[in-house]
């Protein structure tokens, strides 16, 4: 048979209702929810429920932040948790690695096959063949962070670096300010000028704009600066475009404007800040003039940008995951977040930055991830933008990978790379997810996952300071498991130690809760949240911040030896991308790939979730190349026809809109979509597994590639 199920959701919701197993018996009704996503806004849901099934989905107008405004990703989960292609059983396959072709498995099998082949990696080629890969397709943390890596710590596979999203920023951001939490989002309100670098947050971070409305009513504008007139920046006061990988040179010429006009809050870098006279002098080398050269924004915007930022009552930054992506990201993150200090922002109500706000609700990890039960702490740890080569590299291979709340052929760079890995006979792949993915297209085994909806989990937001928990709203469908059922069962089933793989998804809560070093945690516990859907951080000792930083000199590094001594510049110093060009040396680009390519999210997708669905993919309709005039006349191109992207790592088939929401030089396609139509439309086959400058992070927008009609 093939991976489609036998019968429907439907038709098995009834059966469902009846096992009795982590269900609710409240058959209808309105009830609390949170949304999953790998999103900054962890909105508050209502799941609206008739005849034991959820209909509709809304917000909680109820949530202090959220307070029931939801996006159109979320809004259509329930054909999501529905829809007829979803996996309801376990599968193995019986075809090609690729072509799809599976049989239904009971879960007694799947497990015996699963703990099998594990038990005999371990004993012919140790523990370390053995590969987890993951993300956050679902953020909830007993799902990702929990027994999930309980089960691989006991069993002592590789170790996967999780730095695909968000680490080059981080690290760029801890340079500066240690601990890795920035403004409140309430306060933002009260800027009167807000700063979007490098995000499209109405496609990405919605509630940001609710919030900046608010500002802009009181008077407050709104500068976006980015590649790409994407939705934010048409919605913003003034877009300022730039070249990709170029935001380190901006930031530097409006530090130079800043110190250069007096601009500056001298007391406040006296006070908080090392290194602010050596940046004063460092900076005096880009100019206006030469900053205009590499970044493409004129000179006289540069400094009216200067001047709206030093003279704003409270100027608010709110630093995208775009700039990171880059060769250089860590260091563009890094010289962004020096300028709320130059001009003491930090001491301005609505003023600052932020980047993430997830160290304010830092959980305790040891509890959930139990490290303790790993044998071989020091086992080798491989990056998962590289998945690619770790695949297919011949000393000491993966023999054994497990993919889950990731879709790695799809979202991991250099695809075709990751693509042949994924095609090797002799490796044993495990898929848990509610779809048959193009990655669950090469299992040998796949497994059905659970929705969000129904189990229990904890959350936190990486923006706001609201922690939520969910609690099981419809049974899971078919045979689904939760990622802590499936591993709970996989490490009774090895025989692991028993306590740690029967713990209850409260106690694990509790134990998640109990982080004696995070004060901000104070008074959240599992009964309040029983009590209420969204419990809110401690946020009294935000009041004394800056005097208790987690740098080296704990005060704001301007200056960072720290960096010095890693090989980076001790100043944020602008490098040029090893894989493009700015504004100076794009007449020596590479004659083969003069146009710099960026893949930037699309507003109805997340990453690739919900790319399968008829829903989504009617409103987003196909991809498609955005081409600047000059770019697609030189290449003989017209709106709407067919052309093929390619470089060296390999070729991406779609159709050409001709636009000018870009700088010449620069192509733009948003989105990450599954194969189909018989076109090549994966994105990632275009970009590097070269890794960020910190943190070893992806540098998917440091990508060169030229451009032909099909």
């Amino acid at each position: 048979m093939d991976h489609r199920n036998s019968a429907p959701p439907e038709a098995v919701l009834q059966q469902d209702l009846q096992r009795g197993q982590r269900t609710t018996e409240r058959t209808d009704g309105v009830f609390p929810a949170v949304c999953p996503l790998d999103c900054p806004d962890t909105c508050g849901l209502l799941l609206h429920k008739e005849d034991g099934k959820i209909v509709k989905v809304t917000g909680n107008p109820d949530h202090p932040i959220t307070k029931g405004a939801i996006c159109n990703k979320v809004r259509n989960m329930t054909e999501r948790v529905y829809d007829p292609e979803r996996l309801l059983y376990p599968l193995k396959r019986v075809g090609p690695k690729g072509q799809g072709k599976f049989e239904r498995i009971s879960w007694e099998e799947a497990v015996d096959t699963i703990t099998g082949r594990f038990k005999e990696l371990i004993r012919t080629d140790g523990p370390e063949s053995i590969l987890p890969y993951s993300f956050y397709g679902n953020m909830g943390v007993l799902s990702v962070d929990g027994m999930d890596r309980r089960f691989f710590n006991a069993l002592g596979s590789s170790q996967l670096d999780q730095t695909i999203c968000s680490v080059a920023g981080n690290e760029g951001w801890a340079s500066v300010m240690g601990f890795k939490g920035g403004t409140s989002p309430e306060d933002t309100e009260d800027a009167d000028l807000i700063i979007v670098w490098g995000g499209n947050i109405i496609s990405t971070n919605m509630h940001q704009v609710v919030l900046a409305e608010k500002a802009r009513k009181k008077g407050a504008k709104v500068i976006v600066i980015d590649v790409h007139r994407n939705r934010t920046a048409q919605w913003a006061d003034w877009f300022i475009p730039l070249y990709p990988g170029t935001d380190t040179a901006l930031a530097l010429g409006v530090m130079h404007v800043l110190f250069e006009q007096g601009l500056t809050d001298d007391e406040f870098l006296r006070r908080y800040t090392v290194g602010h006279e050596e940046l004063r002098e460092h900076v005096r080398a880009y100019t206006p003039q030469r900053v205009s050269r590499i970044t493409g924004v004129p000179e006289v915007d540069i400094i009216r940008l200067a001047e709206m930022y030093g003279q704003a009552r409270a100027a608010y930054i709110n630093i995208g995951n775009g700039l990171q992506h880059h060769d250089n990201g860590g260091m563009n993150v890094r010289a962004v977040t020096c300028l709320p200090a130059l001009t003491g922002q930090w001491l301005k109500h609505g003023g600052g930055a932020s980047r993430s706000n997830g160290a304010y609700g830092k959980f305790n990890g040891a509890n959930l991830a139990r490290p303790d039960l790993r044998k071989n702490p020091d086992a080798r740890v491989i990056n998962m933008n590289q998945i690619g080569e770790a695949l297919l590299q011949k000393d000491e291979p993966i023999k054994a990978l497990f993919v889950y709340c990731s879709n790695p052929v799809v979202v991991a760079p250099d695809a075709d790379r990751v693509t042949q890995g994924f095609e090797r006979e002799d490796l044993f792949t495990v898929v848990h997810d509610l779809f048959l993915t193009d990655t669950a297209r090469y299992a040998d085994i796949v497994l059905p996952a659970a929705s969000s909806f129904e189990g229990t989990d904890l959350y936190k937001s990486y923006w706001h300071h609201y922690i939520q928990m969910q609690e099981p709203v419809i049974a899971p469908l078919g045979e689904s498991k939760s990622n802590y059922e499936l591993f709970s069962l996989l490490g009774q089933a090895m025989g692991f130690d028993e306590a740690a793989f029967t713990e209850s998804e409260e106690d694990m809560i509790t134990g998640a809760l109990d982080n004696p070093t995070n004060p901000y945690l104070n008074g959240v516990t599992l009964e309040a949240l029983k009590k209420s859907p969204f419990v809110k951080l401690d946020m009294t000792p935000k009041a004394t911040y800056l005097d208790r930083l987690t740098t080296p000199s704990g005060k704001i590094e301007l200056y960072s030896a720290k960096m010095k001594q890693a090989g980076l510049p001790e100043m944020p110093s602008y490098v040029p991308l090893i894989e493009g060009y700015d504004g100076e040396h794009r007449p020596q680009a590479d004659e083969r790939f003069p146009l710099m390519f960026i893949s930037p999210p699309n507003h109805n997708f997340l990453n690739s979730t919900f790319a399968n669905l008829p829903k989504h993919q009617r409103l987003e309709r196909e991809p498609l190349l955005q081409i600047h005039p000059e770019d697609a006349q030189a290449r003989d191109i017209a709106d709407g026809d067919p052309v093929t992207v390619w470089n060296d790592r390999g070729t991406y088939e779609l159709e050409a809109k001709v636009t000018d929401l870009m700088l010449p030089g620069t192509v733009i396609s948003q989105g990450l979509w599954w194969e189909g139509k018989g076109r090549r439309q994966r994105a990632n086959v275009l970009t590097s597994d070269r890794l960020s400058d910190m943190g070893r992070g992806a540098t998917f927008f440091s990508t060169v590639v030229n451009v032909k009609r099909q």
